[in-house]
Parts: C-alpha cells; sequence; structure tokens
C-alpha cells in the first residue's frame, strides 16, 4: 500500500505532457523563472504605441522578433551560449512592412541588443561603413572661428543612396505619429517573458496583429537556480553543462494568450529535405497560420512558405492518390483523425529580380533588391484574407 505521505503527481495543463528530467512545461517555467526586473517600465512605451494605433481604424501592427538569445552561465555574466543570428531577417522584413506599399504596418521591433535594426543596417560597422559616407573639413580650418567652416557633410557620390534610407528612418521613427517601436532583449529569460507580455498588450488588437518570429531562440537554458553567481574560474578544470529544455511557447502563444493574431515561425534547417515536412509539423503541433522554412546556405536566395490548405483540408483523405492534383499541395494525415493538406509556395530571389528587370529598372537597384520584400507580400495577402475570415 502507498505511504500516505507520497507526494501527488505533478499538476497537468492543456500544454503539457508528462515532463521527463530536464523538461519544462510553459506554466512551470513562468512560475519558477523570475522576469526582468524593469519587464513593465520596459513595456510602457510598447502600451502606448499599441493604443495610438488601435484607434486608428483598419491598422494593422506587426511583432517583428529578430536576432538571437543568450543563456549566460554566470548571474554576474562572463560567459555565456549565443544562438548566432545578426538579425539580417527581421530587421530587413520590418522595412518591407513599414513601406508595404497599399497596406503599411506599424511595427513592433523586438530585438537582440546590437544586433542590426531597420534603416541602419545598411550602415554597419563592417558593411558600407557610415564614416565613410561623410566629408570632413581641412585640419587646418579646425581652429577656425567660423562655424561653417567646421561643418560635417556627406560626400556628394553617397547623397543618393543615404537620402532614401534617411528619409525612411525619419519618417518612421521621428514623425508626429512614429510607426516603428523597439524593444530590446539579451538572455533567452528576456525573450520568453517579453513575448509573453506583449501578447497581452497587443491583443485589443484581435485579427488585426501579426506576428513574425523570426528570432533565433535557444532551445535550452540554464535555470536560475543552478546558474553560478560568479565567474566560473577555470582553475576547476573542466566544466560539464547539464542544460534544460526551453518550453515551446508557440503553442500556448496561438491557443491562449492571443489567438485571433496571425502568426508566422521560422523552420531553419541544414537539410533542406527536412524543411517542409517540419514545417508541416510545426504547423500540426502549434496550430498556427504560416511557417517559413529556410535552408542555411541558401535563405538568402530562396525560402519556401508552408501553410494549411483549408480548400483541400476536407477532400484531403479521398484525393490522397490523385495524381491530378496540384504540384504545390502535399497531402499528410492528421495527428488526430482525418487527413490535413498542406500547401507549399517557394518564393525565390531570382524571380523578383526578374520581376524588376522587367519593369525597367536599373541593374543596380535590381541586384539590389531583397527575398524579404517578397515574403512580406505574400503575408500580407495571407493577412487579408486572414481579416476577411475573422
Amino acid at each position: 500500500m502507498p505511504s500516505s505521505s507520497s507526494a501527488p503527481p505533478p499538476k497537468l495543463n492543456r500544454f503539457t505532457t508528462p515532463l521527463l528530467p530536464g523538461q519544462f512545461s510553459t506554466e512551470t517555467y513562468f512560475s519558477t523563472q523570475p522576469p526582468p526586473p524593469d519587464l513593465q517600465a520596459r513595456l510602457q512605451p510598447v502600451k502606448e504605441f499599441v493604443e495610438r494605433w488601435r484607434e486608428v481604424e483598419g491598422k494593422r501592427v506587426v511583432v517583428v522578433t529578430s536576432g538571437g538569445t543568450t543563456v549566460p552561465l554566470e548571474a554576474n555574466t562572463v560567459r555565456f551560449l549565443d544562438n548566432f543570428s545578426a538579425g539580417t531577417r527581421g530587421s530587413t522584413s520590418a522595412e518591407y512592412f513599414l513601406s508595404h506599399p497599399t497596406t503599411p504596418y506599424a511595427v513592433i521591433f523586438m530585438h537582440r541588443q546590437h544586433s542590426l535594426r531597420p534603416y541602419s543596417r545598411h550602415y554597419s560597422h563592417s558593411l558600407n561603413p557610415f564614416l565613410d559616407l561623410l566629408t570632413c573639413p581641412p585640419p587646418a580650418d579646425t581652429d577656425s572661428k567660423n562655424d561653417s567652416d567646421k561643418q560635417i557633410t556627406v560626400n556628394p557620390s553617397k547623397t543618393r543612396q543615404l537620402l532614401p534610407v534617411l528619409r525612411a528612418y525619419h519618417a518612421s521613427h521621428h514623425s508626429p505619429e512614429p510607426t516603428i517601436c523597439s524593444l530590446e532583449f539579451v538572455t533567452v529569460n528576456d525573450y520568453l517573458w517579453l513575448l509573453k507580455e506583449l501578447a497581452e498588450v497587443v491583443k485589443p488588437l484581435g485579427s488585426r496583429a501579426m506576428f513574425y518570429l523570426a528570432a533565433a531562440v535557444s532551445d535550452f537554458f540554464l535555470p536560475q537556480d543552478r546558474v553560478a553567481e560568479h565567474k566560473i574560474q577555470s582553475t576547476r578544470g573542466n566544466l560539464t553543462l547539464e542544460m534544460d529544455q526551453v518550453p515551446k511557447v508557440l503553442r500556448p502563444l496561438v491557443q491562449e494568450w492571443i489567438p485571433e493574431a496571425f502568426i508566422v515561425s521560422f523552420k531553419l534547417e541544414t537539410d533542406q529535405a527536412l524543411l517542409v515536412p517540419k514545417a508541416q509539423k510545426a504547423l500540426e503541433r502549434y496550430g498556427h497560420q504560416v511557417v517559413i522554412g529556410n535552408d542555411l546556405h541558401k535563405r538568402k536566395m530562396e525560402v519556401v512558405l508552408v501553410e494549411l490548405d483549408s480548400a483541400r483540408r476536407d477532400s484531403s483523405i479521398s484525393t490522397a492518390n490523385d495524381t491530378r492534383k496540384e504540384p504545390q499541395v502535399t497531402n499528410v494525415q492528421g495527428s488526430v483523425g482525418g487527413g490535413k493538406a498542406f500547401k507549399q509556395s517557394w518564393l525565390r530571389l531570382a524571380e523578383l529580380q526578374e520581376e524588376k528587370k522587367s519593369q525597367g529598372l536599373p541593374r543596380e537597384e535590381v541586384e539590389g533588391v531583397e527575398i524579404e520584400e517578397m515574403i512580406v507580400r505574400r503575408l500580407v495577402e495571407r493577412h487579408d484574407q486572414w481579416l476577411f475570415n475573422h
């Protein structure tokens, strides 16, 4: 007979399966890992931003997450594990959301501290350095009492390139009604708490909200009670780490935190054959709208959009062996009853370049196009349909 003092089994919820050692459910994570101490202060400008745009009828707001998260090994952090991401896709996509020709979005840009940001990304420290754009007066003029002799100017040969970027930056950041609001994270704990609280802030927008989850989020972390307080000393010899899995917050985001929003996630693989199957599995597991698949080595040249094909969902079982079906649609068995049909859309930079060339654009502009323009264009179309249905 079991002892009456035996501990009760762990309480499970709708987002929890019986946990193995080293696994956290979403519920246990947020009940055991403390929020950033300045969380509410950081969110206050975002609340004001959302409230302002909520009052503008039909205005859409997209939360773009960008850059990678860190896992500190010490509370007074010297060493940490990092998820590699410069923030290129997120910062580039944010620009295209802001400047969409028919449906410009307001953007909440949630990014890794010091990662690339919209507009300034064109002039990083290593690519097209900003100081190379400027000219300064000759050294002999620095002692002049005339301020005009000390003016720093833009190199005339760079003005044509800089001017549209500068105008777009000022329009989005410094106009009477800015269309971008930035929010920084560093650690995976920062990211998870900010995402959870952001969902609550954005929730009043309903289906007008989109989440574009382009950040590279750590899969493993050290719970606070196992983080060393001070720098780990090398004199201790070999370092062995046992890390726990970061809970998958996409399901509660979709199903509970903000169920009316249009949600896009990303899947990065090094084996292209895995892209579509794993994207389909994610859609089945989490129930969101679109997964964008990236092959690590070709991510700037092509991506695949994978989504449920609702028009074919009811007939997917009976047509599973129909060789006449469209090549862009793949049928699979759903994990719970019935079959689910998925459609995949490949977007290739070469196609966008051909489109721009046919419009008569100069060669340098054709060569400068980015695949994120195609991605955002397609997602806006999907969001149009989402709003129509909701």
